[in-house]
């Protein structure tokens, strides 16, 4: 069969990371003996915690794959958020938890279900195949949803996600309130990256009814110290809206702690920010009070109003 490449998408985040582990790792044990897991981006905070945690080594790193490649996708299926010659490979499987982009001339594997995780995806396909779920698995699965649902609270979180995070913390021997909150911290320290790498952490440019948008999240346990490099911030988005030819750039600065963002909007169509949550935007930033999922909060509401 050759070797097959498992990977999540540009910019990745813990579920990205853990998919592509979790999902090798189930490849492997249904017979394929050469699925590797990659990654198509440095490593955040976050992830490093749980890597670290598990004494675990990150996947490798890789830019593109050779045209004919065989490749598994996770927690993505966007051409956008993939590697630039997907059309010229062949997707043998996507297991994801978007809504549905990809397109392909040909029938593959494709599991995609409306929770709040990848990972809760990747359970469930273990259990249906009779797969072991040891503890490194199940730390890797739990942590992922632990971060894409911010410890349960994102409205994005579903019962289906809540009774994996219960019976995997079991396995893995973690309380998941306390090894959460700890894991979510450890992401939110940005003292060692430049302001364009944090301005590229977690940025996804969708278009919406023709407008360009670009919003990239950070999480944070304290918005006043994130705040304190706005002028910084400021002049980097503008670099990105040059560079990009966006018509508006969304930061959300995301307090894990009391579950609201702080944006910091740029660009000729900052009135859609404005008319989508009724807020006025003041030096190019406002509150806005229990937002903190970009999926369910954010890019469903500017498309609405735009």
């Amino acid at each position: 069969m050759g070797k097959t490449y498992i990977f999540g998408h540009k910019n990745p985040d813990t579920d990205s990371i853990t998919s592509s582990l979790v999902m090798a790792n189930f490849e492997r044990k249904m017979g394929n003996e050469e699925a590797v897991a990659c990654r198509l981006g440095n490593i955040n905070k976050e992830t490093e915690y749980v890597l670290n945690y598990l004494g675990m080594e990150a996947p490798e790193l890789i830019e593109s794959v050779e045209d004919g490649a065989n490749v598994i996708l996770v927690d993505h299926n966007n051409p956008k958020e993939s590697i630039d010659n997907l059309d010229n490979v062949n997707v043998l499987k996507v297991v994801d938890h978007h809504a549905v982009v990809l397109t392909t001339g040909y029938p593959l594997y494709y599991r995609a279900e409306p929770v709040g995780c990848t990972e809760t995806v990747l359970y469930k396909l273990y259990r249906e195949n009779n797969i072991e779920v040891d503890k490194t698995i199940a730390t890797l699965m739990v942590s992922a949803i632990i971060s894409d649902t911010l410890l349960l609270k994102s409205p994005t979180t579903t019962a289906e996600d809540i009774k994996a995070v219960e019976e995997l913390a079991g396995i893995a021997g973690i309380d998941p309130q306390s090894y959460g909150l700890e894991m979510l911290k450890a992401g939110t320290d940005l003292s060692s990256f430049s302001i364009e790498e944090i301005l590229s952490l977690d940025a996804k440019e969708i278009d919406i009814k023709g407008i360009k948008v670009l919003i990239n999240q950070v999480n944070t346990a304290s918005i006043p110290d994130v705040m304190a490099k706005k002028a910084e911030l400021e002049a980097g988005i503008n670099k990105v809206i040059e560079s990009k030819g966006l018509d508006l750039f969304v930061l959300l600065i995301t307090d894990i702690v009391n579950s609201n963002s702080q944006t910091i909007s740029i660009g000729k169509r900052t009135d859609l920010v404005e008319k989508s949550y009724g807020v006025t935007l003041v030096e190019n930033t406002a509150l806005l009070e229990g937002v903190v999922s970009r999926k369910k909060q954010v890019i469903p509401v500017l498309t609405e109003n735009a």
